[in-house]
């Protein structure tokens, strides 16, 4: 088979979704706009330092999960998709999953956002398949912690062999595209690689490697 597969934050779409959720969440009066200000940024800075301890992430937000009911919260989600990320899809960035899907690729979402908030944003940018952090939920109620591999710097090429394995397929020829250097291992992995409006260091790299960069943004 042939993928074709994106990181979702700043490649996909131009901003972090997950930042922008519990942001969202801040600015609806629902959390505590001090504790999760400073700790929303702080994760966010690690996430740009390449060092974000990423259970730890986790456990932060899926917060919001284990304190409200799953049904408000996905009220909440239905309406952050509506008013903070369905203004910011990117037609560049549908046509070229568009594209790939008439050269015959499997199209695919490879984030290391939670499938709670990657799910719907990979239907509004019809793919065939996405990964993400999976949240542990346990008799119904979330636990905070993660299960699986959690698909953030090598775990996303872990993570894409356990699916591939799973489904019994192989992958001739991989495309990814991103932003982040988080994201090195897969695109050494994939045989190609697309930088879109790389991070510093993730410029430097695609500089020393020869991969194209392009931008989706308008």
């Amino acid at each position: 088979m042939q993928l074709a597969i994106f990181d979702l934050d700043h490649t996909l779409i131009p901003f972090d979704s997950d930042k922008a959720w519990i942001q969202y969440l801040i600015d609806i009066e629902a959390v505590d706009a001090d504790y999760y200000q400073a700790r929303n940024a702080q994760f966010y800075q690690d996430y740009l330092d390449a060092k974000l301890d990423i259970r730890e992430y986790s456990r932060f937000a899926s917060d919001v999960l284990q304190k409200f009911p799953t049904n408000q919260v996905v009220r909440w989600r239905d309406a952050y998709l509506k008013t903070v990320v369905m203004p910011e899809i990117q037609p560049r960035a549908i046509e070229c999953i568009a594209a790939y899907k008439i050269e015959g690729f499997t199209t695919m979402i490879i984030s290391a956002t939670n499938t709670f908030i990657v799910e719907p944003i990979a239907e509004l940018h019809g793919v065939d398949a996405f990964l993400g952090c999976e949240f542990e939920v346990v008799n119904g109620q979330y636990t905070g912690e993660l299960v699986g591999i959690p698909t953030y710097q090598e775990g996303k090429v872990q993570a894409l062999e356990a699916w591939l394995t799973a489904q019994n397929l192989k992958a001739d020829t991989i495309h990814f595209y991103s932003d982040s250097i988080n994201d090195r291992p897969l695109l050494e992995y994939a045989n190609q690689a697309f930088v879109v409006d790389p991070d510093h260091a993730l410029a430097e790299l695609a500089r020393t490697s020869g991969w194209p960069v392009i931008q989706f943004a308008d």
